[in-house]
């Protein structure tokens, strides 16, 4: 090897580890950052109310508490908590800020979710936000989910996405909504859309009426890592917290003449922004942990959408 090619050999040999360390650090940092700006908030467009405006308790009353208008509801070994809203809906957006209790959360599920089982027991609709409990050296995980005509006897097909959020959700309130139209439905974390699910059938699509419900629960069986982790009494209460109610759309039960749903676009009409597309796209590819349409064991033509 000839003195020149020697040297530049050894300048890249000491320069490479030092090059990789700068992209990892660069690396880590993109992916800590925050989304990128969705460019239209549409939490701030929808005011809020407090909880005995819209809603009432459905269960567990002596695992609620109310506060100027906030509600903390909690799971213990004797009993969870759940709360429904006073009206049916036939669409609209539908939010609440959230703070989720730190520690060991396993098996307790904590959610903010539409549904009709009421109404259409062993056949309902339900759109779901709810989050998996977790064990204290791992992550909450969202979980996203949407039923068309599920029933209660093993045949229900659920439509899952899930992630893992870009802040500590036990840290402070959080802002998770749903905006449910005739023709999709889309999934927003602090005003970031996360998921939307387009009507691309009658039969993959909810469109009967549902409520608002929220609930605190044990559902050791499958909540986290798929039952290995179960509720452990010994760490109750499972505190969850709830403020700054939204319900905003077209109730069902009132004779509200043309209702025009709303939107959670800044053109006002269906779909998102390029902007609002381009925030999805950074939230799937960076804290999206499971996707229903990308599971191979999954038997894609029950669900004709993917």
């Amino acid at each position: 090897m000839s003195p020149p090619s020697f040297f530049l050999f050894k300048s890249l040999h000491f320069s490479l580890p030092i090059i990789l360390i700068v992209i990892g650090i660069a690396w880590a940092s993109t992916s800590a950052q925050g989304p990128p700006s969705p460019g239209y908030y549409p939490s701030s467009r929808f005011g809020s109310i407090g909880f005995d405006q819209g809603f009432r308790n459905l269960w567990g009353p002596r695992h609620q508490r109310l506060d100027q208008g906030s509600l903390t509801i909690w799971l213990d070994t004797s009993s969870g908590s759940g709360f429904k809203s006073l009206h049916p809906y036939q669409s609209g957006y539908f939010s609440a800020s959230i703070k989720l209790q730190t520690g060991y959360t396993a098996g307790v599920i904590t959610s903010f979710y539409l549904s009709n089982n009421e109404a259409h027991p062993g056949n309902h609709d339900e759109v779901d936000i709810e989050f998996l409990g977790t064990t204290p050296d791992k992550p909450y995980t969202l979980q996203t989910n949407v039923f068309v005509r599920g029933s209660g006897d093993g045949n229900i097909i659920g439509r899952e996405m899930k992630f893992h959020l870009w802040f500590d959700p036990t840290k402070d309130f959080h802002n998770y909504a749903i905006l449910w139209t005739p023709s999709e439905i889309i999934f927003l974390v602090d005003d970031v859309p996360i998921r939307r699910y387009p009507r691309k059938s009658d039969a993959t699509f909810p469109s009967r009426p549902m409520w608002v419900y929220g609930s605190i629960w044990d559902a050791s069986s499958w909540a986290t890592e798929n039952g290995k982790y179960k509720v452990d009494y010994r760490y109750e209460p499972f505190v969850g917290r709830y403020t700054n109610f939204r319900l905003s759309g077209c109730a069902a039960d009132r004779s509200a003449g043309s209702c025009n749903p709303p939107s959670v676009s800044p053109s006002g009409a269906g779909g998102l922004s390029r902007q609002q597309y381009l925030a999805m796209e950074w939230a799937q590819r960076n804290h999206m942990v499971y996707d229903y349409c990308s599971d191979p064991k999954r038997d894609h033509t029950l669900t004709p959408e993917c």
